[in-house]
Formats: C-alpha cells, structure tokens, sequence
C-alpha cells in the first residue's frame, strides 16, 4: 500500500512518546501496534499508563496486525524523499520502499500487545487555552519519582467555583486558583502525559472522555486519541503546608532576583547546592553556603516589611521557579527560618508557590 511518508513519519515519531522506556518491560511495550483494516492504518502505542491511537487513510486490500520497533523505521523515514512510500507486511517484515530505497524491519508478536479498551462514554468539551497558560508554572513542581505516585501528578480539586491545580513534591509545591469549575475536578493526571498532550494542542476547546470503571482520561485531537490512566491514591493535605502568615515581605524585580541566585550558585555546588538569603533593612544578600565567610556575595535592593531574617533554599529550586514565572515583580512571604516560605508574583493572585527552606547551622 502507498502512504505519505511526512503523515507517517509524524504518527510514528507521536507514538514513540508513549512507549515504555524500561529495560524491564515487555518487547510489545517498547514497541508500536500497527493495524491495517479496511482502508485506514491504525497506530497504537502504550507504557500500560497513557495510551497513544491514530490513524491514517491508505489503500491496499492485504489487511493485517503487527508490532515493530519504531526508533529505526522513523531514522529510515527522516532520511527519504518527501511523497509516498511503499508500506507492506512480507514474510514476517515490514517493507518500506522509495524508488530505489528499501528498508526491511523485523515485527514482533502482535498477540502481546495490550489495547485500550474500547471508549464508550460520552464526550464533552473543555476550554484548553488556560490549562495551557498556567501549567508551566504548576508542572515543574511534580516529582519525577515513580516510588510515590501521587506526587507524579497534577491534582485538580473543584471547590465550590473554582478549581485547584496543584503539584508538588515534598520540598515544594505549586498551586493555582482557576476561577472557573473545570469538567475534570477531583482527580490526579499524570504531569509528564498532561504536559505532552497540552504541547501537541492547537485549539484553544477539544473534547475529552472520562471511563469512570477503568479510571481512564481521554483527549481528543483530529484523529489522535490520548489516553491516561488516572493516578489513585491520597494526595498530601497540601492546605497545612500553606503558611496562614507572615512575620516579613519581600517584594524585588524577578529577573535581578534570578541573576543573583544563579551567581552565588556557582561557588555553592560543592556544598549542596544551598544558597544563604539575609533579608536586611534594605534588600537581601545573597551567598553560598560555604567554609568561607563574607566571600562570593551578591546584593539586590528590595521592598522590605517586617523582621529581618537569614534563610537557607536549595539553589535549583528558587532557579526553576523564577525561571518559569513571567512577572516581573515577585513577592515573597517568610514566618521563620525553619517554615515553608510564600513566592507569589505580584500581578497574578491566583497563583502561589512554596519552597521549603534548608536547616543550615552558623
């Protein structure tokens, strides 16, 4: 059967982000199910928690069921002419050919490869465009720790009208106010699936699903399915890490605040990373924590209310914060040394972020 190669090439190189990485998985998991029937080609990919469906219209009458491994067919299809190839299952290989170029792949069993259940419930439709505003600000705090599962995820909580999107985890935590009652509420999707879907998504409404039985989440996107398994468990009562006050304010430009941590970074490498704050009358020093007194410091003037205080983060922290805000004014909230510690940015109040700080000793 004929085939567009950049259609293809598109497909394969989609459904690649959904298969398993794992040494340990499955050979059908680290591969891609191709399905011809009729006149469409089905391309099918998993890691057994987010799901991958699509298809393509083609031609040819030989149908049939197959899982290859996708890395080397798409490397081949990059490296072709733009226009359509030859796509043919032959003696236990798939053939795909280009005027004088043919590339011969080995298939594996089609039988182990694990579908999604057909979808049957309902479809309904969400406005995508905010969810694809704020979750730069809310993902990077989910963890990437797969020993905690709940923490992997972003939590949406519907209060009243509005919804919750929270991500955190355990040494710190995002969390946004939506002012609107979202049709996905009280649930925990994973952050790397979500992330995925949200970059693909052009349109500001597409429609999604929900299989209350099977726990699974459905986008929907031309003729791209994406499904997720949603992610069960007791999310942390993240309302009691929220500090209910402060003993001093920090209000200072973002992107100074930014240069000067990643300055005093440079010579806290080698102690763990950690960066000293000491909110004085007038602004904050900056310096590492290290063996060595009053060297390598940096100072930014700021807006300061309250006590003075001498705190300790994680550089990498403060960094990936600052980093994916866009105020440029950030307002910081501080109770103790030993307290979780209150970013905002000045111009959005629906949003906040909270670092916990490091024990360090004088």
């Amino acid at each position: 059967m004929k085939i567009n190669r950049d259609l293809l090439l598109g497909k394969i190189n989609l459904a690649t982000k959904f298969i398993s990485n794992r040494i340990s998985s499955s050979t059908a998991l680290q591969g891609i199910f191709l399905k011809k029937e009729k006149n469409k080609l089905f391309i099918h990919s998993t890691n057994l928690n987010s799901y991958y469906k699509t298809y393509l219209k083609t031609e040819g009458d030989n149908d049939f069921e197959i899982v290859v491994e996708p890395k080397k067919i798409s490397e081949f299809l990059s490296l072709l002419l733009p226009g359509e190839v030859d796509f043919m299952f032959k003696e236990k290989n798939l053939v795909i050919s280009q005027q004088k170029n043919r590339g011969i792949f080995p298939i594996i069993a089609a039988k182990d490869f694990p579908l999604l259940k057909k979808i049957t419930s309902e479809k309904q439709k969400i406005n995508i465009k905010i969810l694809k505003e704020i979750f730069p600000i809310i993902s990077f705090a989910a963890s990437v720790d797969e020993t905690r599962p709940v923490l992997t995820g972003v939590n949406f909580v519907g209060i009243d009208e509005i919804t919750q999107i929270v991500a955190t985890d355990g040494f710190r935590l995002s969390l946004y106010n939506l002012k609107t009652r979202l049709p996905i509420s009280s649930v925990i999707i994973p952050s790397s699936f979500l992330s995925e879907v949200l970059r693909i998504v052009e349109v500001d409404e597409i429609e999604f699903s929900f299989e209350e039985e099977e726990k699974v989440l459905t986008f929907y996107v031309n003729e791209d399915e994406f499904s997720t398994r949603l992610i069960e468990g007791e999310y942390p009562p993240y309302q009691r890490v929220i500090p209910k006050e402060s003993t001093t304010q920090v209000v200072l430009d973002k992107d100074e605040f930014l240069r000067n941590v990643k300055l005093v970074s440079v010579f806290a490498r080698e102690f763990s990373n950690i960066v000293l704050l000491e909110i004085e009358k007038n602004g904050i020093k900056f310096s590492p924590k290290t063996n060595i007194k009053e060297e390598n410091i940096s100072f930014q003037e700021a807006e300061i209310k309250g006590e003075p205080i001498k705190i300790a983060f994680n550089s990498k922290f403060l960094i990936d914060f600052l980093s994916k805000t866009n105020s440029k004014k950030i307002k910081i909230e501080l109770l103790r040394p030993d307290s979780p510690t209150v970013f905002k940015m000045v111009d959005n109040n629906d949003f906040l972020h909270i670092i916990m700080p490091v024990r360090v000793q004088d």
